[in-house]
């Protein structure tokens, strides 16, 4: 059954890109890419969502998006969302309240009618074998996109991690946010143990993603120091929302067994001074 419903997804999204897909590249000399974003790409990014919900299983809970700019805001802000599964590449883009600028690898381009429509889109591609000029163009190009109203999303880490795992969290989100004065969201992610990396089949369960505070570089600060910053947050994050994932010792102290543990405390120290008490009335 299982397998069956993620067929049925991978079918749905196969058979639906096609025309979603051709009718951003059509109409690409007609409006602009906001408009792309909007009236097209969203609703199909917010159909998977839904697809991969209700057909495929994975539910999913949002907490701290109280941290995110109002809409009005024009802070610049860089997403960095821990990266687990495809589900999240599509989840962001489905939620946000501002149009997204992916960073990505320049070869997904030339996937037929998905990548053709993200070259529509205003993203923000990096050729691998440039190298330094590669650099340059995510720093001038982020800045302006950035300038335009779009939020610019980066996986730290560079490519998908298995649950529990930690991959090296790169400094290019740290090193953008510092040459624009852009503030970095962290975001944690717990979507593996319902999408599992490199793979086909879905596993009904919860997704859980959490919003941090805004980190801003400090003067002076590097972007490796900013980077650390960043993953420290999402790293602990991911400890408290999938704890099953990590060792027990790098778990996070559960607040209902602390409460049960204070409250025995409690209770000894109680009993001990009612036995304190006890002893005093008996000598008098």
């Amino acid at each position: 059954m299982r397998s069956l419903r993620s067929v049925l997804v991978f079918f749905w999204m196969a058979v639906t890109v096609i025309p979603f897909a051709s009718a951003i590249i059509i109409v690409v000399p007609f409006i602009g890419p906001d408009a792309r974003w909007w009236y097209l790409a969203r609703p199909w990014l917010q159909a998977a969502v839904e697809a991969v919900r209700l057909v495929g299983g994975i539910q999913y809970t949002v907490t701290g998006e109280e941290h995110l700019p109002a809409v009005g805001d024009n802070q610049r802000i860089i997403l960095c969302p821990k990266h687990q599964s495809t589900w999240e590449t599509f989840f962001f883009a489905s939620r946000m309240p501002r149009p997204l600028a992916y960073v990505f690898k320049r070869e997904l381009l030339y996937v037929p009618f998905f990548g053709w429509a993200m070259a529509c889109l205003n993203m923000i591609h990096i050729d691998r074998g440039a190298r330094g000029n590669a650099w340059k163009k995510v720093a001038s190009l982020g800045e302006t996109l950035m300038d335009r109203g779009k939020w610019v999303i980066m996986f730290p880490e560079g490519t998908r991690s298995e649950r529990g795992g930690q991959g090296v969290y790169k400094t290019g989100a740290a090193r953008l946010a510092i040459a624009t004065g852009a503030s970095i969201v962290p975001i944690a992610v717990a979507s593996a143990r319902c999408w599992p990396r490199k793979s086909f089949s879905f596993i009904p369960g919860m997704a859980e993603v959490s919003f941090g505070p805004p980190i801003a570089p400090k003067p002076g600060e590097s972007a490796g120091e900013l980077m650390e910053k960043v993953s420290v947050w999402i790293e602990q994050e991911m400890r408290r929302i999938d704890p099953e994932a990590y060792p027990a010792d790098e778990r996070p102290p559960d607040p209902a067994e602390q409460e049960a543990a204070q409250r025995e405390i409690l209770e000894v120290q109680a009993a001990a001074a009612r036995a304190a008490q006890g002893g005093v009335t008996d000598e008098s």
